[in-house]
């Protein structure tokens, strides 16, 4: 049986919607593998990083309305 990939649109909506949560599924199992292959998704994951370091070192209160607008800037709305 093929195993089937998870793609780098998978990867950014899993992370916009799972930010600050500690996951152990089978698709973090998944996503972690993909990150190890693909440059791109690393650096993207790593700016989602910073970004959330920087909101929490400075104390940044977010606009309710962030998490929409990330994912629609990101393109990753369903």
């Amino acid at each position: 049986m093929e195993e089937k990939k998870i793609s780098c649109h998978d990867v950014m909506q899993h992370i916009c919607e799972n930010l600050g949560t500690e996951l152990d599924s089978e698709k973090c199992k998944e996503i972690k593998a993909h990150l190890e292959i693909c440059s791109h998704c690393q650096s993207y994951f790593k700016s989602v990083e910073v970004t959330i370091d920087c909101y929490r070192k400075y104390n940044v209160e977010l606009p309710p309305d962030a998490h929409k607008r990330l994912i629609d800037f990101l393109g990753l709305e369903e």
